[in-house]
């Protein structure tokens, strides 16, 4: 089988909090990448293509509940399939 088709398509908005309404679990069953001005990032917690910005956790510093305090980068955004 080719892998390639077993894949879902990356969808513009993904998140990975499950909680999200851009939540798609079958995609994070394959290993992802982002890039953002065409530098890979590794700690991505959601991002939009068409608007042109990812979230990423700000150092360690969390919010009252415990998750992470995010901050929004904007730039020219791609997500690929390793």
């Amino acid at each position: 089988m080719n892998e390639t088709s077993e894949r879902p398509l990356l969808p513009d908005h993904l998140s990975s909090d499950p909680r999200s309404p851009h939540h798609v679990a079958a995609v994070f069953e394959h290993h992802i990448g982002i890039h953002l001005n065409d530098k890979e990032l590794f700690n991505v917690e959601e991002y939009c293509v068409s608007e042109g910005w990812v979230k990423v956790p700000a150092g360690k510093t969390r919010d009252r509940k415990g998750n992470p305090l995010l901050i929004k980068l904007k730039g020219k955004v791609e997500a690929f399939y390793k």
